[in-house]
């Protein structure tokens, strides 16, 4: 990898400009070298693609201001917002807010970066940003959080739009969220417009955006299973995380015959060996998204095994869905997921697993699917609520899981093209340079901008 290159750097002097240039940002360069290794010789053998990926890995523009709001007590509070605007070739940028006390530039900017590439392999006209605040909804009132929304908002209003930059949700933004924040901007800009997407399906939203990312990425693996004739029925699945996607992906894998033996969120995890089925799976969607309770609660009712501040990678199974957050699934981690019989890993969360853990998965030679292409449904159904928007119209819930399904398969149709090695299919090349060619072409016809 550290070899001179024809043309451009080479892969050590790239990283090496990369970090003195971002000192203090280990997850954006992370999610950058995982990509430059993989296109490293794709690239040099095709020299008019050189220097390009340098300027998708700086952002076209970033925004950080001041959230001041007013809390219950009445007392002035002050958090920091962002919006990393990284790449426009292809589209208005589009990607969620996170509202999370981890949330800093770093985050943000890999979050970006990588969904550059996820809309780009959608093929919709989407180009890539992120932004957010430090701020954590957890244990607020209704009243707080939509005074925390409506000053966020009246910072942010004049850097976004439908034709410049169309946000969405991400952790810590919800219906809810949404909502407060496209009151005020409705109110500021004095227009009702799709600047937002994940709203109400009464005013604007589309069907299945709540469950698109947890669909898509089940669809994804059981495209990547037929290439070795498996399908998801009596396999064992590992889920890790419990909020949205990690539910939803749960219910797609029981619609499908799977049995899914875990769930988990920052405390813990639950191992219950009798699977996770609908009426279970009900409990963790109220106890999570109404009560705003602990996964330590599902073992108490359902007298199966709780494991405190540990993740579910040593249990046995066939499939690992890991759906909780950034860098969750350690080297360790996957040694002991291959050791014990897993030969499938999809990405529900961005970037879960480490760069080591991604190698080492390539290595094996399993089926190993990079978030970036298997947890793009979000997006994509965000694409067709911005469509929906423009036409004034609303499809059904049929329609839109159609369109999905078409998405996720088109997806893994790039992967296979150009991540073919022999008779292994080499997922994160394929995503990455599937993603790349997209967004690249676009920057030489406007001038490498």
């Amino acid at each position: 990898m550290s070899k001179t290159k024809k043309v451009g750097l080479s892969v050590q002097q790239f990283l090496l400009r990369l970090r003195a240039r971002n000192p203090y940002e280990p997850e954006f360069v992370q999610s950058v070298q995982e990509v430059v290794e993989s296109l490293d010789d794709f690239i040099d053998s095709h020299p008019k693609y050189a220097g390009l990926l340098e300027r998708m890995a700086e952002p076209e523009r970033t925004i950080i201001f001041r959230v001041p709001w007013i809390n219950d007590n009445n007392e002035i509070v002050i958090n920091r917002g962002y919006r990393v605007q990284m790449n426009s070739a292809i589209g208005p940028y589009k990607g969620g807010l996170r509202f999370h006390p981890s949330v800093n530039l770093s985050i943000l900017k890999f979050l970006a970066f990588e969904q550059t590439f996820k809309n780009s392999l959608t093929g919709l006209p989407m180009g890539g940003g992120k932004g957010g605040s430090d701020f954590d909804p957890k244990g607020k009132s209704d009243y707080e959080i939509m005074r925390f929304c409506q000053s966020f908002m009246t910072e942010l209003h004049g850097h976004i739009g439908m034709n410049t930059d169309v946000p969405a949700g991400d952790i810590g933004v919800g219906g809810r969220e949404i909502g407060f924040l496209f009151g005020q901007y409705k109110r500021l800009a004095k227009e009702f417009t799709g600047v937002l997407t994940g709203k109400h399906p009464g005013w604007g939203g589309s069907h299945i955006r709540p469950e698109a990312t947890g669909y898509g990425l089940v669809y994804f693996v059981q495209h990547m299973l037929a290439t070795r004739n498996k399908a998801i029925k009596g396999k064992r699945v590992l889920i890790s995380g419990s909020g949205n996607v990690a539910q939803f992906a749960c219910e797609k894998i029981i619609e499908h015959g799977g049995k899914v033996l875990t769930m988990s969120d920052s405390n813990g995890f639950v191992y219950d060996k009798n699977g996770i089925d609908i009426e279970k799976l009900e409990f963790i969607k109220i106890l999570k998204n109404q009560k705003r309770g602990r996964i330590a609660e599902y073992a108490d009712r359902y007298h199966c095994e709780y494991f405190e501040n540990a993740k579910p990678w040593n249990v046995a199974c066939h499939i690992a869905l890991p759906c909780a957050t950034q860098n969750e699934l350690e080297f360790e981690d996957a040694v002991a997921l291959v050791e014990n019989g897993c030969y499938c890993v999809g990405e529900g969360a961005n970037m879960p697993s480490r760069n080591a853990a991604s190698d080492y998965f390539v290595e094996k030679k399993i089926l190993y699917a990079p978030g970036k292409a298997a947890n793009a449904g979000g997006v994509a159904v965000s694409g067709l609520e911005m469509t929906q928007n423009n036409m004034r119209t609303v499809w059904t819930h049929e329609k839109v899981d159609r369109e999905l399904q078409g998405t996720m398969h088109r997806i893994h149709n790039t992967c296979v093209k150009y991540g073919k090695e022999g008779e292994f299919i080499n997922y994160v090349k394929g995503s990455n340079i599937g993603g790349f060619i997209k967004v690249a072409d676009a920057m030489l016809d406007q001038g490498a901008v």
